[in-house]
């Protein structure tokens, strides 16, 4: 069953950074134990083409970069040809399934770790750990590609949190304490169509981080059944309920590019976005433009989105050819180096995924990129098995629900509770 859900469309990136203090946040500590080294076989002399999809896209210039990335590999190596293409995040996946079955899939994927449960399920991607050194991520982004201590992605950037952007002329310099102090700053500035707090209300990304503010979240232990149907759920969809229908402080409607839209004209004082548009509100705003974790919950505990980022995974073909495995293993390599990486935070500004490169002055010595690591390290890592597909659906329902006026919360954490349940038995 195919799920359509937001973590695609917003999932472009992430970042994990350093602290103001310059310091590597222990969440991001590098680790500088040693471990495997990838393998070092010949490099072929013959011609090899490679084709890889990726879900990054030309407004904010990451498929740009992905190009000039392959084309600068290109010139290392004059014998590897490797084609670009671009997807939306779905239709990567689905694609990618469907050429996998008739064996045309593409021999590398720059894609979102969620990918990970469907692709193991139906074993279609290459375990990575005897082509690069885990070691040399953070481990934090390992992590979040890592399935029975076996890794499955290269990182590529860290973060894709969800985090608090502010426009400093209409709310100030400082993020606001809590969230009571946040609803309360921005109520005055909704005025006409000008709006104190605006976020996409389509999709249950957003609503994640308050759910881990009350404590919660959506699996048990286990890591596979369901927790929908909790008091943590009904506060959090009470709290953003509340938001538009009581406190009054967000549009009537805002899908992402509605939200994305009105804090980009000025018309919104404080959004709700990933890290994935740090740089196009950086060249937007300018020194106008604030950045940090979400306020923390009045009463409670601090908003905990997801974190992921951008990964690159190998279609299980590969390991049939010598010769191109052993080009795929040194172009991930290469993608994932420190130059590399600190090359895609100033062209990107997202955080990156490889140890040396987040402890660089380039990353530690910016005021928007340690926000954003601050934001990051509150974050959890997103789960990947293939019930989270059935969450990301049954949880959109609902919120959806909420955000055209129906205020049985109970009764919407019930029917995501039954759906859920319901969609993971017949997965």
């Amino acid at each position: 069953m195919a799920f359509a859900f937001v973590v695609g469309a917003c999932s472009s990136g992430g970042t994990a950074t350093t602290s103001p203090s310059e310091e590597t946040p222990a969440s991001v500590e590098p680790s500088v134990e040693a471990s495997v080294a990838p393998s070092e076989a010949a490099f072929p002399e013959g011609d090899i083409s490679l084709l890889l999809w990726t879900k990054e896209g030309e407004a904010d210039g990451s498929l740009q970069y992905v190009q000039k990335l392959a084309a600068d590999y290109s010139t290392l190596h004059p014998n590897v040809t490797i084609e670009v293409v671009n997807k939306d995040v779905e239709a990567l996946r689905e694609d990618f399934q469907t050429a996998s079955l008739a064996g045309e899939a593409p021999e590398i994927l720059w894609t979102v770790a969620d990918h990970i449960g469907p692709f193991t399920s139906a074993d279609l991607i290459l375990p990575l750990d005897g082509l690069v050194d885990k070691a040399s991520f953070v481990p934090a982004a390992a992590a979040a590609v890592t399935a029975d201590d076996t890794l499955l992605g290269v990182p590529v950037s860290f973060g894709n949190q969800l985090m608090l952007y502010w426009n400093k002329d209409l709310a100030g310099d400082a993020a606001p304490a809590d969230s009571d102090a946040w609803v309360a700053a921005a109520k005055p500035l909704t005025t006409g169509d000008n709006y104190g707090i605006v976020f996409n209300q389509t999709e249950s990304f957003w609503l994640i981080p308050f759910l881990g503010g009350y404590g919660g979240s959506v699996f048990a232990d286990d890591g596979k059944t369901p927790t929908l149907d909790t008091d943590a759920m009904k506060s959090a969809l009470q709290f953003m309920y509340d938001l538009k229908y009581t406190d009054k402080v967000t549009p009537a409607e805002a899908d992402y590019n509605v939200a994305d839209g009105l804090f980009k004209d000025g018309k919104a004082a404080y959004i709700i976005n990933g890290d994935w548009t740090l740089n196009a509100y950086a060249e937007t705003l300018g020194d106008k433009l604030g950045v940090g974790p979400l306020p923390a919950m009045t009463g409670g505990q601090d908003p905990s989105p997801y974190i992921a980022g951008a990964f690159l995974m190998v279609g299980k073909g590969v390991g049939d050819d010598a010769d191109k495995q052993t080009v795929v293993a040194d172009f991930l390599n290469y993608a994932s180096s420190k130059d590399s990486q600190v090359d895609m935070v100033k062209t990107l500004k997202r955080l990156p995924g490889n140890a040396e490169a987040i402890a660089d002055p380039i990353v530690t010595g910016d005021a928007l990129l340690a926000g954003a690591a601050e934001a990051a390290q509150k974050g959890t890592p997103q789960p990947t098995n293939l019930e989270m597909r059935c969450i990301f659906a049954s949880v959109t329902a609902g919120v959806r629900d909420m955000f055209t006026g129906n205020s049985d919360i109970a009764g919407i954490t019930a029917t995501m509770q039954t759906s859920a349940e319901t969609c993971i038995a017949q997965l």
